[in-house]
């Protein structure tokens, strides 16, 4: 009888262990940490998004210490090849589980676009539940693969207290960083994110978090960004400006061809070539709209009352790619260039 209690015990002491875990789900969209290639020491040349969702969690079994974990695929392509119907699946997606009781979100992710999903996620999810980011810079293949290090942390940090209400964040070589801070600022080294304006909002040491910093921009349930209706999201490009510009003409055959704003990497602090310009002057007389972010890595862009008052709209300390991300949402809810620049200082 005495052993009979004792194991009942012992059973319930598990389950109450196991139900005091929080619980975690892995969404998966592919990218280099579920890549593959026939060759060990490749770290190049590899076909990202062959391996599946299951095999990544079965692969870091060490994550089950942390959490209870579910996964699911909602997609498995090399992320150049992101999509805004992704986007919107993804965040659905993530509204269902948190309705559910899962307590924290990690997204697999290829490196190339990250921080695009990253910022658009952290716009429009409705809740202070941690949503982390992470991939690799090495392919699963790879002797010195980043990938199965980088899930632990990433759901180490979903997995902490101290991750709520920090917006979306990514995990990668044992950093935090900030959904809108985090920036892609090398091709190949395992070490490729940082926050040029920002600083890293932490770190991860042995699967423990340690926060320094905080964003101080508004995030997730404080926006007011509703994509949960939404199927498409309004067409909006990017195009450069350099010496002897000739994107005048680009901009013409994008704006007829559907797109409603553009956003322009200028040089400097947001400088356009004249032969650019005075194309987009025409165009917003039209109803184009046009946000200034800059080619340069770090500060934010100045545009001129004069350039105001023709409606132009400054990207604030936003890089090209993330501009577009804040600008299409912004499209959602106005047409105004004065309120989308309200909403550029805000988030």
């Amino acid at each position: 009888m005495k052993k009979i209690l004792l194991c009942l015990v012992a059973l319930f002491l598990g389950v109450s262990m196991l139900e005091a875990k929080p619980k975690i789900a892995i969404l998966a969209t592919g990218g280099t940490i579920a890549g593959s290639i026939d060759s060990a020491v490749a770290t190049t040349g590899y076909t990202a998004g062959v391996v599946g969702v299951d095999v990544l969690i079965k692969a870091v079994p060490q994550i089950q210490d942390l959490a209870q974990i579910s996964g699911k695929q909602i997609a498995n392509i090399d992320s150049s090849n992101m999509r805004d119907e992704i986007w919107l699946k993804l965040a659905k997606e993530i509204h269902t589980l948190f309705k559910s009781g899962i307590d924290g979100i990690v997204i697999t992710h290829g490196t190339d676009t990250m921080e695009e999903t990253a910022y658009f996620l952290n716009l429009t999810l409705k809740s202070d539940k941690p949503v982390v980011l992470v991939g690799a810079m090495r392919p699963s293949t790879a002797i010195s693969a980043d990938g199965p290090k980088n899930l632990y942390n990433a759901v180490a940090l979903a997995a902490s207290k101290e991750a709520k209400g920090k917006g979306v964040m990514v995990a990668m070589n044992d950093k935090i960083l900030s959904a809108r801070g985090v920036v892609k600022t090398h091709s190949l080294n395992v070490d490729a994110f940082s926050s040029p304006d920002f600083g890293d909002l932490g770190y991860i040491v042995d699967g423990e978090v340690f926060f320094y910093n905080k964003t101080l921009k508004e995030h997730t349930k404080d926006t007011p960004f509703d994509v949960s209706k939404l199927e498409t999201l309004p067409k909006v490009d990017i195009l450069y400006t350099y010496s002897n510009d000739g994107s005048g003409v680009a901009a013409k055959a994008l704006f007829e061809n559907g797109t409603k704003a553009l956003v322009i990497a200028g040089s400097g602090a947001g400088s356009i070539h004249e032969d650019q310009k005075n194309v987009l002057k025409e165009l917003m007389t039209k109803g184009l709209k046009v946000a200034i972010s800059s080619r340069v890595v770090a500060g934010r862009v100045a545009v001129s009352q004069a350039d105001k008052k023709l409606g132009f709209i400054s990207a604030e300390d936003l890089n090209p790619q993330k501009a577009r991300v804040l600008l299409m949402l912004a499209l959602t809810k106005t047409q105004d260039p004065k309120k989308i620049q309200e909403y550029f200082l805000k988030y």
